[in-house]
């Protein structure tokens, strides 16, 4: 099968991270990939460490993500294409682009109403699925293939290190997209990590009169110039009754889960007034189970929604962060080189010196 190439000496190996077994990686040289039909190599600029990254290469959920070692992961990321395969007519050399992680098989009932995030044949790579940076090598190297549908064009207008959140921010957009964002309203927002104050922000956006955050320590005060209106403490008191009585006693029009913490789903039910939305957004270590209040949601009929990463939303978002309505770049509080990757790691879990979205940048 023939691929297209723009440069004659397109090197044959790259740097990559490679996970080698559970918990242990190492920057290695491998052999450079190569696009096929409706595929196209990429040179990485700027990839995003995800809240999801350090359990991958913990090893937590091996066998699944990653289905096997060596491996190499990353998903949120940003660069140029470098050469395109057979069939790609849309995409050309030196168009900057941003990624993401999903790409369905396309033909399932779920891929043929928009939802490939829930492709139905997840983990058949035959098919066409690919989860890149969890079941299929992601975006950690000097360079990197993916499918024409995983990644958009974004303009000059945008940093590299931009377009590395335009995946986190998806993951906002889309969750709210299910819900919807009152106008004139007013949104909790429990977690203000990087998600959470995205979520801040592109609530205003979408049109929430108030904003209230729930975290604690140096987050809380993130989200505040994020542009939170009120901020609640949880290690002060009961969030519960203190968003309540930020948003008249009522309760919010929604409220937007985005930590993945124990206790917090049922937090964000008690918070919504009737008739009140709750987003899912954070991802909980499967262990968390949580009693929810069944009568206070049937009698309110509170609206629960659930929502996996961030389908048919890049082009949005890249038009907002673009368009300077969403800003994102004061998030990246870090970068690092590839060679670095395990100061970026550390930095990133232990949030060193405030640390919020860090990046690394391959070459």
């Amino acid at each position: 099968m023939s691929t297209t190439l723009t440069a004659p000496m397109l090197p044959e190996q790259m740097r990559a991270l490679v996970l080698t077994s559970p918990g242990k990686f190492e920057i290695q040289t491998v052999p450079m990939p190569r696009p096929e039909a409706r595929e196209v190599l990429c040179k990485v600029r700027a990839v995003a460490i995800c809240g999801s990254d350090p359990e991958i290469i913990r090893g937590g959920l091996a066998g699944t993500w990653p289905p096997s070692y060596p491996f190499t992961p990353g998903h949120e990321w940003a660069g140029e294409v470098i050469a395109t395969g057979p069939g790609v007519v849309d995409l050309k050399p030196g168009d900057r682009v941003a990624g993401q992680a999903h790409c369905g098989c396309g033909t399932c009932a779920n891929c043929m109403e928009g939802r490939y995030t829930i492709c139905e044949n997840y983990g058949r790579p035959e098919s066409g699925q690919r989860h890149y940076g969890f079941i299929t090598p992601g975006a950690y190297a000097q360079y990197a293939v993916y499918s024409v549908r995983s990644i958009n064009r974004m303009p000059a207008a945008m940093s590299f290190r931009e377009g590395s959140l335009v995946d986190t921010a998806g993951v906002v957009l889309h969750g709210m997209e299910l819900s919807g964002v009152r106008p004139g309203g007013t949104v909790a927002v429990i977690g203000p990590g990087p998600i959470g104050l995205i979520a801040m922000r592109m609530a205003r956006l979408l049109g929430a009169a108030r904003v209230i955050a729930v975290g604690r320590g140096a987050r809380l005060e993130a989200a505040r110039l994020a542009g939170a209106d009120t901020l609640v403490n949880f290690e002060s008191g009961d969030p519960v009754e203190a968003v309540r009585a930020a948003a008249d006693g009522l309760g919010v029009n929604e409220a937007i889960e985005c930590s993945g913490a124990a206790g917090t789903f049922r937090q964000a039910v008690e918070m919504v007034r009737k008739g009140g939305r709750v987003v899912l957004l954070g991802v909980p270590p499967n262990h968390v189970v949580e009693p929810l209040p069944f009568k206070y949601i049937v009698h309110n009929e509170i609206a629960i929604f659930g929502s996996r990463a961030n389908p048919n939303v890049s082009r949005k978002v890249i038009s907002l962060i673009a368009g300077k309505h969403l800003r994102v770049d004061d998030l990246v509080t870090h970068t690092f080189p590839l060679e670095n990757f395990a100061t970026a790691l550390d930095t990133f879990v232990n949030r060193r010196d405030g640390a919020i979205k860090v990046v690394v940048e391959p070459n």
